[in-house]
């Protein structure tokens, strides 16, 4: 009986959905103490704010006691320009993004090459506390008690973004070596042919080796570029 483990995703959405909500509701709270702090210490009313605003005294007041977990931005910034304050909004990078079908559908094909003693499963968060980045894959089971963590790219165009992405989730994802996944295309191998050639000092060891070693249930003995 086969011994890979496959585990797709199910809660994918579901976890971005709850680091999200819960990172919505931090900076509602925030956002809250702040236009309190902000309208006492100008010595205004709600009823003042709120006009100003072009809302309800009793939305302001919700919006001020945290209790309108669905605030817009619009309301928020009239609130701040009210206040004399000016809303800045913009986001940084944190962890990884929900996979697309044709990366799970990459993911899936390298699956089934692999030899059936080894593990492989899929979305597999990194270990450091804190940390919301996950391997696309992981895949043990070696004699040698190697840890592979898999990347998929279906259409990478930033051979720039890539790597350095690649060079931290390498740096902080626990594990022995890297597998970069793309998917066989004429725009990936133009890339590849391109831009995309730098990559192959950190992933040295080629498509056709690493697939025979990961069918054969061996040790890839070094990052791996596979086009599948």
């Amino acid at each position: 009986m086969s011994a890979v483990r496959h585990r797709f995703p199910v809660a994918t959405r579901r976890r971005a959905q709850d680091i999200g909500g819960a990172r919505a509701r931090n900076l509602v709270a925030i956002s809250a103490r702040e236009l309190l702090a902000t309208r006492t210490n100008a010595a205004l009313s709600q009823d003042t704010v709120a006009a100003n605003a072009g809302m309800s005294r009793a939305k302001y007041g919700r919006i001020e006691r945290g209790e309108e977990p669905e605030v817009s931005v619009a309301s928020l910034a009239r609130i701040g320009a009210a206040l004399g304050q000016e809303l800045s909004l913009r986001f940084y990078p944190t962890g990884d993004a929900v996979r697309d079908a044709g990366q799970l559908a990459l993911i899936e094909r390298l699956r089934r090459l692999c030899h059936p003693s080894l593990h492989f499963e899929t979305e597999v968060p990194f270990l450091r506390a804190g940390d919301l980045r996950a391997w696309d894959a992981m895949i043990s089971g070696f004699p040698t008690r190697t840890r592979c963590g898999v990347e998929a790219e279906t259409r990478p165009s930033d051979v720039q973004a890539l790597d350095r992405k690649l060079a931290l989730k390498i740096r902080d994802g626990g594990v022995d070596r890297v597998i970069l996944v793309l998917s066989d295309t004429r725009h990936n191998r133009a890339f590849l042919h391109g831009p995309g050639a730098a990559l192959r000092a950190r992933f040295p060891l080629g498509s056709a080796r690493a697939l025979e070693l990961l069918a054969a249930g061996a040790d890839p003995g070094a990052n791996a570029l596979i086009v599948l």
